[in-house]
């Protein structure tokens, strides 16, 4: 019997001024949503059980950006998508523009297993959620106090990155609209995005990669993308290949850059330097981060069938945690 592994993210691209008391509400959040899958897979769940389960968690704690929680459009609006994938047969399932489901992740799953599709969009997802009786709620749902804040701060702000979690008022809102002159002191990947500036760089999208005790890989991913993001935009998460990857030899999940990831096909070049270079799993993931990203930031986790996990990210921090079969636990943030 091969050995389980799990890995999970939250997200790449920490503010490095992140309060320690934010940052240790989000090493919780992290342990407890690793420990959802660790239990299940201790239990002899399999792998896309696991990762459904372990991202549904994710999606419902407003900490990161996904499910309630998630990045406000322009409009004021939360506009979700997600994507599953089972490595056994690359069976695949994928939605965006989702306003009114409580889990993406799991239209996600119901698309790949209950539709002739991979992939559906905004009201075509909305109305096939309904026929399977997923539970769907108002869009004001989704939304929290502190992203209206920080919408409000990314229209008025421009071209900065903000760490959408860290609600600014008063005196620290007039402190960092300061900064905008400098840009050393913002990451690049809050100014540009596709040789555009953007107003407010959000990254922390959620994940999930999971190799069960069959030696089967399963990813999962779901986002509400971009704070201040224009209606209908569509990032990586959803994206087969470039956001998440499953196959027999490794499952990725991926997130920070969307447009970066997409133009890289980031979680699938894991797999093919597997296959074709012959890397072991850690090695494949240091070399795409390193060379497949061209000026693009973000960050990804994998395991392989064989039971080793893996990360990598080229930014400032990623809200990442990992377990084993062999006892081994952690989560962390920076290096």
């Amino acid at each position: 019997m091969a050995r389980w592994a799990i890995a999970i993210h939250g997200g790449a691209g920490v503010d490095p001024n992140l309060p320690e008391h934010r940052q240790e509400e989000a090493k919780r959040v992290l342990a407890r949503c690793l420990q959802v899958g660790v239990d299940l897979l201790r239990a002899g769940a399999q792998a896309l059980d696991v990762v459904e389960a372990v991202v549904r968690e994710l999606e419902t704690d407003p900490f990161f950006n996904s499910g309630r929680g998630s990045a406000l459009t322009r409009a004021g609006t939360v506009e979700m998508e997600a994507s599953i994938m089972d490595g056994r047969g690359r069976r695949c399932g994928a939605v965006s523009g989702v306003s009114t489901v409580k889990n993406p992740v799991s239209l996600a799953r119901r698309v790949m297993d209950k539709s002739p599709h991979s992939y559906l969009a905004f009201d075509g997802a909305e109305k096939f959620a309904r026929e399977q009786g997923l539970e769907t709620v108002d869009n004001s749902y989704f939304i929290t106090e502190d992203n209206v804040g920080m919408l409000k701060l990314a229209k008025e702000a421009g071209t900065i990155l903000f760490d959408y979690r860290i609600p600014l008022t008063g005196a620290d809102t007039c402190s960092a609209l300061a900064g905008a002159a400098d840009s050393s002191n913002h990451h690049k990947a809050g100014m540009v995005m596709n040789g555009l500036p953007i107003s407010v760089y959000a990254p922390e999208t959620v994940g999930c990669a999971v190799v069960d005790s069959s030696g089967a890989c399963a990813a999962a991913t779901s986002t509400g993308g971009l704070m201040n993001k224009m209606t209908g935009r569509i990032g990586d998460s959803p994206l087969i290949g470039s956001g998440t990857y499953a196959c027999g030899a490794c499952a990725v999940s991926c997130t920070g850059e969307g447009e970066a990831i997409i133009r890289c096909t980031l979680a699938r070049d894991v797999a093919a330097v597997m296959e074709y270079k012959g890397l072991p799993l850690q090695q494949a993931v240091d070399y795409c981060v390193k060379e497949r990203l061209d000026e693009g930031f973000a960050g990804l986790i994998a395991v392989s069938s064989d039971g080793e996990v893996a990360y990598g990210f080229n930014c400032t921090g990623m809200f990442r945690g990992c377990a084993t079969e062999d006892g081994f636990m952690e989560v962390g943030i920076w290096e």
